[in-house]
């Protein structure tokens, strides 16, 4: 279901990083997020609130800044 407020998601399970671009076009990754929320928050019907409630706030995280060429 298309978001309002997220653009994408990607999870690197290995690392346990969650990266999401905002519709905004900011990007930001959230450190060591258990697959189990990564995929949650994939799959819920309401991207902003499921990561207003579980993810914001509740992981380590910084902003991913991109160099343009």
């Amino acid at each position: 279901m298309p978001s309002s407020v997220v653009k994408t998601i990607a999870y690197e399970i290995e690392h346990s990083r969650l990266t999401v671009t905002f519709v905004s076009g900011r990007v930001y990754e959230y450190y060591l997020v258990p697959p189990s929320v990564a995929q949650a928050f994939s799959s819920s019907t309401s991207k902003g609130t499921y990561f207003n409630r579980h993810i914001r706030d509740h992981y380590t995280c910084r902003e991913k800044i991109t160099s343009a060429a």
